[in-house]
């Protein structure tokens, strides 16, 4: 007796109320512990407190077919069979399970036109709610899918939804209006902003055409210094003599250069160049290198080779004279370098 529709209930879609849902997870339904407990002699005016009560919603899961306490409480609305005011109020309330329990039952009971009409609203709720999967996992949805998936899919819950015309169909009949959307106005916002912004750009490139912007000069890549220095000695020589240069330093760190001899004291004899054409004695006499015998003379003598008027005179004075003032010059410059005076 506790398992059959009541008396007075009308039929829906040419049916016993009941069955809408399958005779298999009907029967699983009749047998679960929720069912005898929660649901028997369960009154419309009770059928309240078990909604509040519900933390998720699902069909069944498990290998033995386990129905949910939301399927559960669907079967015994079906049995008793509650006013249209009852599930309108079940809709409109603020608690996002009992909601979903009224949209169903509508789904499952309602017109096509009371279920556009009612659920369509209910699109804007956007909560989170939680659904039981067959494995018996909890996953997260939102209001606004578990909706749409009302009106657009056959089953939902494990349970298969009556058939409901299209919306196309019912607004060409003149039944229903078309639908508003909520983003309609948001969706006048972004074109409004994008036309906005068109203008702005197509202001923009014309200024840009009108007064041209100039362009920043490029910078040069920062060189090291070495690549530098390497610049401006190729700027200097030409570009073809850095053997030249590099030969002329290492002679620069020899011992000798052009301008004298260092004895091993490191002190310099002004007096005993060295060039090409030989090497100047202690006494101002030049003798010729090897290699002014092997070839002739090319170039006249540096001014520093030839004799001054003083020496010229002296020559012609005598011999022992010159001498004696190439001692006494000789004994001066060894005097300034710190050296022994010369024996006459």
């Amino acid at each position: 007796m506790a398992n059959r529709t009541v008396k007075d209930a009308h039929t829906v879609k040419g049916t016993n109320p009941q069955y809408l849902i399958e005779k298999i997870i009907r029967s699983r339904i009749y047998e679960s512990k929720f069912w005898k407990e929660q649901c028997f002699a369960l009154s419309a005016e009770l059928l309240v407190d078990r909604a509040i009560e519900l933390r998720y919603i699902g069909g069944h899961y498990g290998g033995n077919v386990k129905p949910t306490p939301f399927l559960c409480l669907i079967l015994k609305m079906l049995q008793i069979q509650p006013d249209k005011d009852i599930i309108i109020e079940f809709i409109k309330n603020d608690h996002k399970y009992v909601r979903a329990l009224g949209a169903f039952y509508m789904r499952m009971t309602g017109s096509s036109l009371d279920c556009y009409k009612y659920l369509e609203p209910l699109l804007n709720d956007y909560r989170k709610i939680r659904m039981q999967n067959k494995m018996g996992d909890f996953e997260l949805s939102h209001m606004d899918e578990f909706i749409d998936s009302l009106l657009r899919e056959d089953r939902v819950c494990d349970c298969i939804l009556p058939r409901i015309q299209k919306r196309l169909v019912l607004e060409e009949n003149n039944e229903l209006d078309p639908r508003i959307s909520a983003l309609d106005d948001d969706m006048d916002d972004i074109e409004s902003s994008d036309e906005e912004g068109e203008l702005r750009e197509m202001a923009a490139k014309q200024r840009e055409r009108e007064s041209p912007r100039r362009r920043s000069p490029v910078r040069k890549r920062s060189r090291s210094p070495q690549a530098r220095r390497r610049d401006r000695h190729d700027n200097r020589h030409g570009g073809h003599d850095r053997d030249r240069h590099r030969r002329s330093r290492e002679r620069d760190r020899g011992v000798r250069d052009d301008r004298g001899v260092r004895d091993d004291r490191g002190i310099r004899d002004d007096r005993g160049i060295r060039d090409d054409r030989g090497v100047r004695d202690d006494r101002g006499e030049r003798d010729r290198g090897e290699r002014d015998r092997k070839r002739p003379r090319s170039r006249s003598p540096k001014r520093s080779d030839r004799p001054s008027r003083r020496h010229r005179s002296r020559e012609r004075g005598g011999a022992s004279s010159k001498d004696q003032l190439d001692i006494e010059e000789a004994n001066a410059l060894r005097a300034k370098l710190g050296l022994a005076p010369l024996r006459p």
